[in-house]
């Protein structure tokens, strides 16, 4: 099972557990590469921020 599938399935039982049944499995996922796609997004901001600190130590 890929991660991805991983946290659809968390997404959905969570969803479940608080009494939202009307996503379907298709949005469930949609919503679930979403999430990954912004996860992607802050690790590259952060590395990006944290090369840019150290680039700046350097010339220090």
């Amino acid at each position: 099972m890929s991660a991805k599938a991983i946290v659809a399935k968390i997404l959905r039982d969570e969803l479940t557990s608080i009494g939202i049944r009307s996503l379907t499995d298709d949005e469930v996922e949609k919503i679930a590469n979403v999430i990954f796609e912004r996860i992607t997004d802050l690790e590259l901001e952060l590395a990006a921020r944290d090369l840019a600190s150290s680039s700046g130590k350097a010339d220090s």
